[in-house]
């Protein structure tokens, strides 16, 4: 794989024409601990299913030839990307499966089934094997939620938004997962000739980008389950470091507390929903951005889904942290 160039873009756009939200960018009113840097939300949590994804699953889904889709689609998904692929493959009226692991958010399983998918649940680490190798005894074309072309060009929409609703942006901080939607929006920064610098956002649960840029290469952390699910994972992918380590100058780490911290003043000061991994970005940008680096800089945090369990949110709300 490589970055996705100019062509994959605005090739994606095209595909996601009448598709997709153009979601806004918004200055964010709420309480930093610091007012020396201005903090911007992009609020990817507005798009349809409430998530990025859909952008990415879109433009796969578009790009592969009618005697393949005839076969039906096949994704490895916590939710988000799934929602996003069945929704597409609605559209062209394409059976799809996910496999999910059994650590999946129930509102995102309840979403996707209303949507028609198939679901296969699985234990984690079985989940996780089909990830880091594609291998699937599911009937059709496997299309995986982060190393694909298609799915990096899709995710590169939302940093070109970003760059015509804000030229000057200086930082960029993107939850990352798999590494998908950092690699897609990084391309369009650099291929825009932007100097924005992108932060990876990762929370205690899973520090898997921050100990690969330690190491070097590709390490194995530990992992734990929690309510930020849908972001981080054991390891980087081999497919994605070489292109991750091309576009970001860093990764910083939030507490479940500075996490929950986000989505709770999302809430009051936006009225706005943000799942774990959404928040994670807000999170960064309030707790972890050194006054010598950011004064004075315009910071963009991606707030890439809004899909969260009920229960956790009330928590959340009543001013405690979900586990």
């Amino acid at each position: 794989m490589h970055l996705p160039t100019k062509a994959d873009i605005a090739e994606a756009r095209k595909n996601l024409e009448g598709v997709i939200v153009r979601t806004p960018l918004v200055p964010f009113f709420g309480e930093a601990p610091s007012s020396k840097h201005q903090i911007y939300l992009k609020l990817e949590n507005t798009q349809r299913f409430g998530s990025f994804k859909v952008r990415a699953a879109t433009n796969a889904i578009k790009s592969l030839p009618a005697g393949v889709l005839k076969q039906g689609v096949v994704t490895a998904s916590a939710g988000n990307f799934g929602q996003g692929l069945c929704a597409a493959a609605n559209l062209l009226d394409v059976k799809c499966t996910v496999i999910v692991p059994d650590t999946a958010a129930r509102t995102k399983i309840d979403a996707m089934r209303k949507l028609g998918a198939i679901i296969v649940e699985v234990p984690y680490a079985e989940w996780w094997h089909t990830l880091e190798t594609r291998n699937t005894p599911m009937e059709g074309q496997f299309i995986h939620p982060v190393c694909e072309q298609t799915v990096m060009a899709g995710n590169a929409t939302i940093g070109a938004e970003i760059l015509e609703d804000l030229p000057d942006a200086d930082i960029i901080t993107v939850p990352v997962g798999g590494g998908g939607l950092a690699c897609g929006i990084g391309s369009a920064v650099k291929g825009a000739g932007s100097d924005a610098r992108l932060i990876a956002a990762e929370s205690e649960t899973s520090m898997p980008v921050a100990g690969t840029l330690a190491n070097g290469s590709p390490i194995e952390v530990e992992h734990t389950i929690s309510f930020i699910d849908g972001m981080g994972g054991k390891i980087v992918l081999d497919a994605v470091w070489p292109l991750l380590k091309q576009i970001i100058s860093g990764a910083v780490s939030s507490t479940h507390h500075q996490v929950a911290d986000a989505i709770r003043q999302m809430m009051i000061h936006h009225s706005v929903v943000a799942e774990g991994a959404g928040a994670a970005s807000l999170a960064a940008a309030l707790h972890h951005m050194p006054d010598h680096l950011s004064a004075g800089k315009k910071v963009v945090c991606v707030i890439s889904g809004g899909n969260i369990d009920n229960s956790v949110l009330q928590t959340i709300m009543s001013g405690q942290t979900p586990p």
